[in-house]
């Protein structure tokens, strides 16, 4: 069975500043990477499983289409976007690693990066933290979400990120 995402690309440039003439697949694996790390973390693995799965089926319904809209897109299109910022000015190709530039505007350093990488996380943390407090109340109604066993990641709830450790 094919990955579902649980965002479109066309959500990133709707709800960040990626520039709608961006090629897609430039950040799509941003999609993919935030989501089996930070949501998997967040939903656990039978829960994120059973969304996938109904939206493979185009059978996605509440409380769960409710769960995606109003508390795990926004998560992960800020973890995403956040994730993608160190790297969109870079292309790997045949001839090398390449930086790109142009004529009319000027790169940003390091730390305007780091500060924008910064303001996406703790947009992405505040998300979070709104899921955990409703699934504090409302876990009952997502079975997946206690039913993980031995391998299967399980949920977390903690919201007190301070930042990548390398």
């Amino acid at each position: 069975m094919a990955t579902a995402l649980l965002i479109t690309t066309q959500d990133m440039v709707q709800f960040t500043q990626i520039n709608g003439n961006l090629d897609t697949a430039k950040f799509q694996n941003c999609i993919k990477i935030s989501q089996d790390i930070e949501i998997q973390e967040m939903l656990g693995t039978d829960l994120l499983k059973k969304i996938q799965a109904d939206i493979v089926a185009q059978n996605l319904v509440d409380p769960y289409l409710s769960l995606l809209n109003d508390y795990i897109k926004d998560c992960l299109i800020h973890f995403a976007y956040a994730r993608y910022l160190p790297n969109g000015a870079y292309t790997i190709s045949n001839k090398g690693i390449f930086k790109h530039n142009s004529e009319n505007s000027d790169t940003v350093d390091k730390n305007e990066i780091d500060y924008l990488e910064g303001k996406a996380l703790q947009t992405a943390m505040h998300y979070k933290e709104r899921f955990v407090q409703y699934m504090n109340f409302h876990q009952s109604d997502f079975p997946e979400f206690t039913s993980n066993k031995d391998g299967d990641v399980f949920p977390s709830d903690d919201v007190n990120f301070t930042g990548w450790v390398m």
